[in-house]
């Protein structure tokens, strides 16, 4: 049996609309995301021009996408953290930190594809 509540394009109109308000609180509230979609939109003009063929700029936009998304699950678990109050725990410490170690495994994925695809492109 699913869960009570809307269907069909009902359904995927709301969670857009969830969507667009995650993204606008991102925005708002993160500046790490602010950041890194500044990055992205930098970028986003040398991956069509560094990447030859669909599959290198697949890869190097990807990566950017990727490090945007690993942002923002990293800055959901920092508020739902953040929620239960100011006092250090280990649990929630370890989960920020876990957290954060994801952006800088994402933003390290984006440095080894840029740097291979450019290697490869300008060495």
């Amino acid at each position: 049996m699913g869960k009570p509540g809307a269907t069909g394009l009902t359904r995927i109109l709301n969670a857009t609309g969830y969507s667009l308000k995650g993204l606008q609180a991102a925005l708002r509230h993160e500046s790490a995301f602010r950041q890194e979609l500044a990055l992205c939109l930098v970028l986003l003009p040398a991956a069509f021009w560094l990447g030859q063929g669909a599959v290198e700029r697949s890869l190097l936009i990807g990566s950017l996408l990727l490090v945007l998304i690993v942002e923002l699950l990293n800055s959901a678990v920092e508020a739902v953290v953040d929620r239960f109050g100011d006092e250090r725990h280990e649990l929630s410490g370890r989960a920020k930190d876990m957290g954060s170690a994801a952006v800088f495994v994402s933003l390290l994925n984006v440095l080894v594809i840029w740097t291979l695809i450019a290697w490869q492109r300008l060495g």
